[in-house]
């Protein structure tokens, strides 16, 4: 049974935290509500491909309105709890009031494209590994960047910069400290924050703040959390297979993959033989081919 919202709570429970919704994804999503019979199954889907959406809607279902025992990630699960009615008004909500450029939308097509291909590897990796809660790697992999557009829209060479920090990536240097040397600040920051206002589990919102800190976590041994590690480990995997270092970071060769992969792989119990094979299977099943 669904719990219908109205538009205005749904307004109140999302102001704060905005990413714009992918264009191609809203027009989709435009068709399949004026369908004669529209699916929650299809909506699901395709909110699920979307960062901003995916996450509006889940802080919205994990809203204390709602009384859920355990905050949940996984987007069909909040589909259906929300209802038909509810996630129109959600989608509505989320609209684009004003037009990007079409700069705009190229720049974010890199953020949305590694967004949805990570996300659909993660839950690949999940599934191969023996991963537990394959929604919460998907969920990981589809928000990881999430501070990206909101860094891009304060800042507007912020993937000039960005492109920079993964080209300075070392055993001493991590993507973000180049960001916080211009910035003060740096997208796994502002994704954390970014995730626990969207109620986010709490070893996901730190996967998501640590996911440029994978170098002291695996290599010099931090005890961080066994949750947000596994997470951790299923991530790097998938932004090595699907090239996050190439189409983001404007780089030939993925440093912080090779600065940590024995010790990824070790974590996960896997060789690089294994994971070479794995890596060839993703990308025959065509994961991990974003162009840029």
């Amino acid at each position: 049974m669904s719990l219908e919202l109205q538009p205005e709570q749904i307004r109140q429970a999302l102001q704060g935290i905005t990413i714009p919704p992918q264009p191609q994804v809203m027009v989709d999503l435009q068709l399949e509500q004026l369908a004669p019979d529209p699916s929650l199954k299809v909506i699901a889907q395709l909110i699920s491909q979307d960062p901003g959406l995916a996450g509006a809607l889940l802080k919205l279902v994990n809203a204390p309105c709602f009384g859920l025992a355990n905050r949940i990630t996984s987007i069909q699960r909040a589909v259906n709890l929300l209802g038909i009615n509810s996630v129109v008004n959600l989608i509505n909500a989320q609209s684009i009031k004003s037009e990007m450029s079409d700069e705009t939308i190229v720049t974010l097509n890199r953020f949305w494209d590694t967004a949805q291909d990570v996300a659909e590897t993660c839950l690949t990796l999940a599934k191969r590994t023996g991963y537990q809660a394959p929604d919460e790697a998907y969920a990981l992999g589809l928000f990881h960047n999430c501070g990206i557009p909101l860094m891009l829209g304060r800042f507007p060479h912020y993937m000039e910069v960005l492109e920079e920090a993964y080209g300075r990536v070392g055993p001493e240097r991590r993507v973000v400290d180049t960001e916080n040397h211009y910035f003060n600040t740096n997208h796994a920051v502002v994704g954390y924050y970014t995730a626990r206002s969207w109620r986010l589990p709490a070893h996901v919102a730190e996967a998501i703040s640590n996911h440029h800190n994978a170098h002291r976590i695996f290599v010099d041994g931090d005890a961080s959390s066994v949750p947000m590690k596994n997470l951790l480990a299923i991530l790097k995997m998938a932004e090595h297979i699907c090239g996050c270092y190439r189409v983001l970071g404007n780089q030939a060769q993925d440093a912080e993959w090779n600065l940590v992969s024995n010790q990824v792989l070790d974590y996960i119990g896997l060789s690089e033989y294994d994971f070479d094979m794995l890596k060839n299977n993703i990308l025959e099943m065509g994961l991990g081919h974003i162009h840029f």
